[in-house]
């Protein structure tokens, strides 16, 4: 082998080298791009989870009864409520007339508060 060939081998491993060098670097950049759209996928799973188990739970409660709005015991006694009775059990106010149809805050926590 002369010192030429010996140059030459030298030049072709060294351009070798630096396509080597590109493609890692190419390589490097898809992995970022890959990793970063996989923690975007996982932010979004999550929240489409959280909203599919919100979603299942409103179902839930709507299948036993429990609708968003006022259950139909409740709405009986907001009726009454309306026409002027109480619906509270107050000092044993229940289905007495309310005074000058006066708002009663035991009856409206009977009819809307929250319950367990």
């Amino acid at each position: 082998m002369d010192k030429r060939e010996l140059y030459d081998n030298f030049e072709n491993i060294e351009e070798m080298s630096r396509q080597m060098q590109v493609r890692l670097t190419d390589v490097k950049a898809e992995m970022t791009r890959i990793i970063e759209k996989n923690a975007e996928l996982e932010i979004e799973n999550q929240h489409l989870r959280e909203l599919l188990r919100e979603l299942e739970q409103k179902k839930h409660k709507e299948e036993a009864g429990i609708e968003a709005g006022l259950s139909k015991s409740r709405k009986n006694l907001e009726k009454l409520y309306e026409e002027g009775f109480h619906v509270c059990n107050v000092d044993n106010m229940y289905g007495s007339r309310r005074i000058n149809d006066e708002p009663c805050v035991f009856c409206q926590d009977v009819i809307y508060g929250e319950r367990n």
